[in-house]
Protein backbone atom coordinates (compact mmCIF):
# COMPACT_ATOMS: atom_id res chain seq x y z
CA UNK A 1 0.00 0.00 0.00
CA UNK A 2 2.91 2.27 0.29
CA UNK A 3 3.08 5.60 3.18
CA UNK A 4 0.18 7.11 3.84
CA UNK A 5 0.27 10.77 4.33
CA UNK A 6 -2.16 11.87 6.54
CA UNK A 7 -3.99 15.33 7.70
CA UNK A 8 -5.19 15.54 11.05
CA UNK A 9 -8.16 18.21 11.15
CA UNK A 10 -9.17 17.94 15.26
CA UNK A 11 -9.82 20.60 18.10
CA UNK A 12 -8.75 18.79 20.86
CA UNK A 13 -5.03 18.99 21.88
CA UNK A 14 -4.76 15.65 23.55
CA UNK A 15 -6.75 13.59 20.80
CA UNK A 16 -4.09 15.74 18.61
CA UNK A 17 -1.20 14.26 20.51
CA UNK A 18 -2.49 10.63 21.17
CA UNK A 19 -2.99 10.56 17.18
CA UNK A 20 0.35 11.62 16.61
CA UNK A 21 2.13 9.50 18.99
CA UNK A 22 0.44 6.36 17.85
CA UNK A 23 1.41 7.48 14.27
CA UNK A 24 5.33 8.10 15.23
CA UNK A 25 5.13 4.58 16.10
CA UNK A 26 3.83 3.05 12.60
CA UNK A 27 6.38 3.21 9.45
CA UNK A 28 4.14 3.33 6.64
CA UNK A 29 1.96 6.61 7.99
CA UNK A 30 3.30 10.41 8.04
CA UNK A 31 0.71 12.89 9.54
CA UNK A 32 1.84 16.08 7.18
CA UNK A 33 0.18 18.11 8.58
CA UNK A 34 -2.56 19.12 11.39
CA UNK A 35 -4.98 21.83 12.13
CA UNK A 36 -7.64 22.74 15.23
CA UNK A 37 -10.16 24.75 12.85
CA UNK A 38 -12.25 23.75 9.89
CA UNK A 39 -11.09 27.37 8.10
CA UNK A 40 -7.17 26.27 8.57
CA UNK A 41 -8.12 23.36 6.61
CA UNK A 42 -8.50 23.93 2.80
CA UNK A 43 -5.65 26.34 3.22
CA UNK A 44 -3.19 23.41 4.42
CA UNK A 45 -4.41 21.19 1.98
CA UNK A 46 -2.64 23.64 -1.10
CA UNK A 47 0.63 23.27 0.80
CA UNK A 48 1.05 19.66 1.45
CA UNK A 49 0.41 15.97 -0.38
CA UNK A 50 -2.22 14.10 1.54
CA UNK A 51 -3.82 10.84 0.99
CA UNK A 52 -6.16 10.83 3.80
CA UNK A 53 -7.78 13.36 6.09
CA UNK A 54 -8.92 12.08 9.52
CA UNK A 55 -11.68 14.99 10.39
CA UNK A 56 -12.97 15.96 13.44
CA UNK A 57 -17.10 15.96 12.58
CA UNK A 58 -17.38 19.51 15.69
CA UNK A 59 -14.63 21.72 14.38
CA UNK A 60 -14.83 25.35 15.28
CA UNK A 61 -14.76 27.56 12.48
CA UNK A 62 -16.13 25.54 9.41
CA UNK A 63 -17.09 21.83 10.86
CA UNK A 64 -16.26 18.85 9.79
CA UNK A 65 -19.46 18.38 7.07
CA UNK A 66 -18.51 22.08 5.65
CA UNK A 67 -15.21 20.92 4.75
CA UNK A 68 -15.42 17.58 4.27
CA UNK A 69 -18.24 18.46 1.11
CA UNK A 70 -15.46 21.08 0.56
CA UNK A 71 -12.59 18.09 -0.03
CA UNK A 72 -14.74 16.13 -2.08
CA UNK A 73 -15.30 18.99 -4.56
CA UNK A 74 -11.47 20.43 -4.09
CA UNK A 75 -9.64 17.00 -3.64
CA UNK A 76 -11.38 14.07 -4.65
CA UNK A 77 -8.67 11.84 -4.80
CA UNK A 78 -8.22 11.97 -0.77
CA UNK A 79 -9.98 9.98 1.20
CA UNK A 80 -11.35 10.89 4.06
CA UNK A 81 -12.53 9.70 7.84
CA UNK A 82 -15.15 11.43 9.99
CA UNK A 83 -13.44 11.22 13.51
CA UNK A 84 -16.41 11.60 16.27
CA UNK A 85 -17.51 11.28 19.50
CA UNK A 86 -21.18 11.70 17.98
CA UNK A 87 -22.64 7.98 17.44
CA UNK A 88 -26.27 9.06 15.09
CA UNK A 89 -27.31 7.64 12.70
CA UNK A 90 -28.53 10.78 10.65
CA UNK A 91 -24.99 12.66 11.12
CA UNK A 92 -23.14 9.17 10.06
CA UNK A 93 -25.73 9.26 6.54
CA UNK A 94 -24.98 13.16 6.29
CA UNK A 95 -21.11 12.25 6.15
CA UNK A 96 -21.25 9.74 3.42
CA UNK A 97 -23.81 11.47 1.34
CA UNK A 98 -21.22 14.27 1.51
CA UNK A 99 -18.12 11.98 0.41
CA UNK A 100 -16.62 10.31 3.31
CA UNK A 101 -15.38 7.00 3.16
CA UNK A 102 -15.14 6.07 6.71
CA UNK A 103 -17.01 6.82 10.02
CA UNK A 104 -14.65 6.08 13.04
CA UNK A 105 -16.10 6.92 16.50
CA UNK A 106 -13.54 8.27 19.10
CA UNK A 107 -14.18 5.39 22.02
CA UNK A 108 -12.32 4.06 19.19
CA UNK A 109 -8.76 2.82 21.22
CA UNK A 110 -5.79 4.94 19.33
CA UNK A 111 -3.66 2.35 18.28
CA UNK A 112 -6.62 0.96 16.39
CA UNK A 113 -6.23 3.80 14.26
CA UNK A 114 -3.76 3.20 11.97
CA UNK A 115 -5.59 -0.61 10.89
CA UNK A 116 -8.56 1.38 10.81
CA UNK A 117 -7.07 3.92 8.40
CA UNK A 118 -5.49 0.71 5.96
CA UNK A 119 -9.28 -0.75 6.07
CA UNK A 120 -10.55 2.42 4.91
CA UNK A 121 -7.79 3.30 2.23
CA UNK A 122 -8.87 -0.39 0.87
CA UNK A 123 -12.62 0.14 0.77
CA UNK A 124 -15.31 2.31 2.84
CA UNK A 125 -16.73 0.97 6.40
CA UNK A 126 -19.49 2.88 8.81
CA UNK A 127 -18.09 2.18 12.10
CA UNK A 128 -14.60 1.07 13.40
CA UNK A 129 -12.85 -1.29 14.73
CA UNK A 130 -14.97 -3.55 12.65
CA UNK A 131 -16.09 -7.11 14.10
CA UNK A 132 -15.26 -9.23 11.41
CA UNK A 133 -18.83 -10.31 11.24
CA UNK A 134 -22.62 -10.66 12.27
CA UNK A 135 -22.72 -11.60 16.26
CA UNK A 136 -25.71 -13.55 17.10
CA UNK A 137 -28.96 -11.41 18.41
CA UNK A 138 -28.06 -12.66 22.10
CA UNK A 139 -25.48 -14.89 23.80
CA UNK A 140 -24.73 -16.58 27.62
CA UNK A 141 -22.52 -14.59 29.03
CA UNK A 142 -23.12 -11.03 27.43
CA UNK A 143 -20.16 -10.65 25.39
CA UNK A 144 -20.29 -7.84 22.98
CA UNK A 145 -20.26 -8.14 19.21
CA UNK A 146 -16.37 -6.94 19.14
CA UNK A 147 -15.76 -10.15 22.01
CA UNK A 148 -17.73 -12.90 20.15
CA UNK A 149 -15.58 -11.35 16.81
CA UNK A 150 -12.33 -12.39 18.40
CA UNK A 151 -13.63 -15.60 20.16
CA UNK A 152 -14.66 -16.19 16.73
CA UNK A 153 -11.55 -15.80 15.25
CA UNK A 154 -9.78 -17.83 17.91
CA UNK A 155 -12.19 -21.01 17.50
CA UNK A 156 -9.92 -21.39 13.97
CA UNK A 157 -6.38 -21.48 16.22
CA UNK A 158 -5.41 -17.50 15.49
CA UNK A 159 -2.95 -16.27 17.81
CA UNK A 160 -3.31 -12.88 19.28
CA UNK A 161 -1.22 -11.56 16.49
CA UNK A 162 -3.19 -12.92 13.51
CA UNK A 163 -6.41 -11.91 14.87
CA UNK A 164 -5.03 -8.41 15.27
CA UNK A 165 -4.46 -8.28 11.85
CA UNK A 166 -7.54 -10.14 10.91
CA UNK A 167 -9.74 -7.62 12.85
CA UNK A 168 -7.66 -4.35 12.40
CA UNK A 169 -7.37 -4.07 15.66
CA UNK A 170 -3.99 -3.58 18.63
CA UNK A 171 -3.01 -6.93 19.94
CA UNK A 172 -3.44 -5.03 23.22
CA UNK A 173 -6.87 -4.56 21.92
CA UNK A 174 -7.11 -7.86 21.33
CA UNK A 175 -5.49 -9.01 24.57
CA UNK A 176 -8.45 -6.91 26.40
CA UNK A 177 -11.49 -8.29 24.43
CA UNK A 178 -9.92 -11.93 25.68
CA UNK A 179 -9.87 -10.97 29.17
CA UNK A 180 -13.22 -9.56 29.17
CA UNK A 181 -14.32 -12.63 27.85
CA UNK A 182 -12.67 -14.46 30.35
CA UNK A 183 -14.49 -12.95 32.88
CA UNK A 184 -17.50 -12.60 31.46
CA UNK A 185 -18.15 -16.13 30.75
CA UNK A 186 -16.37 -17.65 33.70
CA UNK A 187 -13.39 -19.38 32.21
CA UNK A 188 -9.57 -19.67 32.49
CA UNK A 189 -8.32 -20.63 29.39
CA UNK A 190 -7.78 -20.54 25.39
CA UNK A 191 -9.10 -24.18 25.46
CA UNK A 192 -12.01 -23.37 27.15
CA UNK A 193 -13.26 -20.43 25.33
CA UNK A 194 -12.35 -22.73 21.66
CA UNK A 195 -15.24 -25.07 23.90
CA UNK A 196 -17.67 -22.19 24.37
CA UNK A 197 -17.00 -21.46 20.56
CA UNK A 198 -17.57 -24.64 19.22
CA UNK A 199 -20.88 -25.03 21.55
CA UNK A 200 -22.33 -21.87 20.30
CA UNK A 201 -21.55 -22.26 16.52
CA UNK A 202 -19.18 -18.87 16.84
CA UNK A 203 -16.87 -20.80 14.32
CA UNK A 204 -19.05 -19.48 11.10
CA UNK A 205 -18.39 -15.69 12.21
CA UNK A 206 -14.54 -15.56 11.34
CA UNK A 207 -12.64 -16.84 7.95
CA UNK A 208 -10.73 -20.18 8.56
Amino acid sequence: MGTIRVVLAEDHALMRDAIKLVFDGVEDFELVGEVANGNDLLPLMRQVEADFVLLDVQLPGADGLECLAALAKHYPHVKVAMLSAVDDQQVIESAFRRGASGYILKSVNPYDLPGAIRQIVEKTVIHLPVTGGAAPASLPGGLSAKEVAVLAELSHGHTNKQIAASLWLSEQTVKFHLRNVYRKLGINSRTEALRYAYEHDLTALAPA
